[in-house]
């Protein structure tokens, strides 16, 4: 059987570095309680860039430092060349569909963080992106709002 794995978005990535934010606490205890019953979760390289240059441009320490901290705890999930091949296909072919994910000269971390969902996936894992909003991550691999993960 398959491992399940949790992939964090950016989005709830943020809220979990900065728990006494507005809004954050419900996040916050949902990651507690998740991490409390055992469940995987990996921080996915193209997240904790998109976070933590926003950190440093805001000059949050405090919260850079609770990204490192987390990133040791519940694992972290590099970017592969195979991943980064990967999102390149998944962007032609979505944009040739007429599914625009960012504009034509954006990095496009959507896709970026789909492909390397869907490269864990083919190693055998089960991976789900928790995030805050579904949208375009769920024409490419299993994404599911953070309140609906138990």
């Amino acid at each position: 059987m398959s491992m399940q794995v949790y992939l964090l978005d950016t989005g709830v990535l943020g809220r979990i570095t900065h728990p006494k934010g507005k809004g954050n606490k419900p996040v916050v205890q949902w990651f507690r309680d998740m991490l409390i019953r055992k469940r995987e979760f990996r921080i996915p390289e193209i997240c904790d860039y998109e976070l933590r240059r926003k950190l440093l441009h805001v000059n949050s320490t405090r919260g850079v430092q609770l990204l490192d901290a987390y990133r040791s705890t519940v694992g972290y999930l590099p970017i592969s060349t195979e991943a980064m091949r990967l999102a390149a296909e998944l962007w032609a072919d979505s944009r040739r569909q007429g599914r625009v994910t960012a504009p034509p000269e954006a990095l496009d971390g959507d896709v970026i963080l789909a492909a390397q969902a869907q490269v864990l996936a083919q190693a055998g894992f089960q991976p789900t992106v928790v995030t805050e909003n579904v949208g375009h991550l769920a024409w490419f691999t299993v994404a599911k709002e953070w309140k609906s993960v138990n």
